[in-house]
């Protein structure tokens, strides 16, 4: 499979990141005296970043906040989140395996999200993640971020490889979305934090463990090859 770039979605795809994020939500909802939120209403909002998560806490109780609110708790949320960034995230079973079963037969690797870089990185660094991908780039690391498909072909050109020869890992409609726009085939995730069934979001391979994307990923390449 040399030749061959891989890109995951980080929240949801490669690392169970919810836990730490739907907390640092409820830290900062809770400086409003609001009870804490129910994970899975925060988790759907995960794959659109941190800011989102506070905009469907607030609705799931009714309320509204003036903007500059938002902002004062997002920043709550941030500084929560990034001094607690890895307390119960983990990679999701076999993901660790499989990055490095890829690295060692050439893939070049990446992860394509919409958390923040310095967040993603440090999420990442603190899994020791960090040597086994060649490229990382957050959404303000972005000239547009997913679902523009710019997002994805950025960070497939930083890892090294080619748009025409690349695949891409998502757990999320964002995901689907990006890839489908940048013309790279797209493996869906079923552990994720989607609001829908990935399945009916139509990527070319639905997988529901990790053991299952060697396979996935190679008979993707196969098209590479015949065209």
């Amino acid at each position: 499979m040399q030749d061959l770039t891989v890109i995951f979605d980080l929240d949801g795809t490669l690392v169970d990141t919810a836990p730490d994020l739907i907390a640092a939500a409820n830290h900062a909802l809770a400086d409003i005296g609001m009870d804490p939120v129910p994970g899975h209403v925060l988790a759907p909002a995960i794959a659109l970043g941190a800011r989102f998560m506070i905009l469907d806490g607030l609705k799931h109780t009714g309320r509204q906040l003036p903007d500059a609110e938002v902002d004062r708790l997002l920043g709550l949320f941030l500084d929560y989140y990034l001094a607690n960034i890895a307390n119960e995230s983990r990679p999701f079973p076999g993901a660790l395996q499989v990055l490095e079963t890829l690295r060692a037969q050439g893939v070049r690797l990446g992860v394509c999200t919409n958390k923040r870089a310095h967040l993603s990185k440090a999420l990442i660094a603190a899994l020791q993640l960090d040597g086994l991908l060649d490229a990382v780039i957050g959404r303000d690391a972005a000239t547009k971020s997913k679902p523009h498909p710019e997002h994805l072909t950025e960070t497939i050109r930083l890892a090294g490889g080619d748009v025409s020869r690349a695949i891409m890992v998502g757990d999320t409609a964002v995901d689907i979305a990006t890839a489908r726009a940048a013309g790279v085939p797209v493996i869906g995730v079923t552990f994720g934090y989607s609001d829908r069934p990935i399945a009916e979001l139509m990527p070319d391979v639905v997988i529901s463990h990790y053991d299952q994307l060697l396979p996935a990923i190679a008979s993707l390449a196969e098209r590479f090859e015949a065209a």
